[in-house]
């Protein structure tokens, strides 16, 4: 299953999917960033979605569909 991490990087922030080297995108916002890797997922037939605060530490996961969702509630 795909997964891709939304991180800040040099006052943008970054799309990145799982093990790749380079970012797949950046943008101006966190919001817009998140927006992109969702779509990413979607289109590989979904996975996880872990969003960072300035931090760096993970702040919220998604899960995108078709992903396999490991609780059985909705969040």
């Amino acid at each position: 299953m795909s997964s891709y991490h939304v991180v800040p990087r040099d006052g943008e922030w970054a799309a990145e999917k799982s093990g790749a080297s380079r970012a797949s995108s950046l943008h101006p916002t966190q919001a817009a960033a998140a927006d992109a890797a969702r779509g990413y997922l979607g289109n590989q037939g979904g996975g996880e979605l872990n969003i960072h605060g300035r931090d760096g530490a993970i702040r919220a996961k998604d899960t995108i569909k078709p992903g396999n969702d490991p609780r059985e509630i909705a969040g």
